[in-house]
């Protein structure tokens, strides 16, 4: 396969999906000098790539009110993704964070019993991994993950405890460490574990939310202790991260703000074994 990093990105292109992206997630109509701005394109180049997209039936064109919203052509492309199983779509997305990191990343399903279940692991050839069999189960609050689960739902002190205790670890970091990394995940969206759950494995996790704000899948970096700088650790949490907005975004139809990605653990950094 050819290298996409070879590649130089089209101008135009890109700027056709940042409008798209805007309508999308504005969900109501904008005017061409609206969108100009907050695509931070000129206006000049807008409004002919607005009326590209309205000519080819992406964009839909009141002449009115002069404004634009996403177009019933949409439906042609996205029509063959609509009834697709989620995993599906999210598998290329982590295969490519598990192979430009050399890192095994664990899809995982969270139920209503508070369990998760590995659903598809993505592993790039060549690389010493740790193996976990696929429907293998384990409690929610464990590891990283059950840092993550703890911040997005916004437990208390008490609860966070309970569910530590249920936890069979091998190495316990202790709960004033795990709290200490719950209220870091609540602002960074990314936890880790270094050892405590499975001795001698690198865990970084973050997790999925639906639009109601219920955790729906987790996922996870698992690796062997010492074959990855924290430094290194640190961009994984940052990719899983910022894939999990898109899949929020894209599948289920969570939104962050107005859409802009930015590094969401640029001030975190993993926290050393003692």
């Amino acid at each position: 396969m050819e290298d996409a990093s070879l590649h130089k990105p089209v101008p135009a292109v890109q700027n056709a999906m940042t409008i798209l992206r805007l309508l999308a997630a504005r969900g109501a109509p904008m005017g061409a000098t609206q969108i100009a701005r907050e695509a931070g394109l000129n206006v000049s180049s807008a409004f002919n790539i607005l009326k590209t997209l309205a000519q080819g039936g992406l964009l839909s064109f009141d002449p009115g009110d002069k404004t634009y919203r996403i177009g019933m052509g949409m439906m042609e492309v996205v029509a063959p993704i609509l009834g697709a199983n989620p995993a599906d779509l999210i598998r290329p997305l982590l295969n490519e964070i598990a192979k430009s990191n050399q890192v095994m990343i664990a899809l995982w399903q969270i139920t209503e019993t508070e369990r998760i279940v590995l659903i598809d692991r993505f592993t790039p050839r060549y690389i010493v991994q740790a193996v976990i069999s696929r429907n293998s189960r384990l409690p929610v609050f464990a590891g990283a993950m059950g840092r993550c689960y703890s911040a997005a739902l916004g437990l208390d002190r008490n609860a966070a405890a309970r569910g530590y205790e249920s936890v069979r670890w091998q190495s316990a970091p202790g709960f004033e460490a795990y709290w200490k990394d719950v209220q870091a995940a609540r602002e960074s969206g990314v936890a880790f574990d270094h050892g405590n759950l499975f001795k001698g494995l690198e865990i970084v996790a973050t997790l999925v939310r639906d639009v109601g704000g219920t955790p729906r899948l987790g996922m996870s970096s698992i690796t062997i202790a010492g074959q990855h700088t924290q430094e290194a650790l640190r961009c994984v949490g940052t990719e899983l991260a910022g894939a999990a907005e898109r899949i929020e975004s894209n599948i289920f139809g969570r939104h962050h703000g107005d859409g802009t990605l930015v590094d969401p653990v640029s001030s975190l950094h993993p926290r050393e074994d003692t």
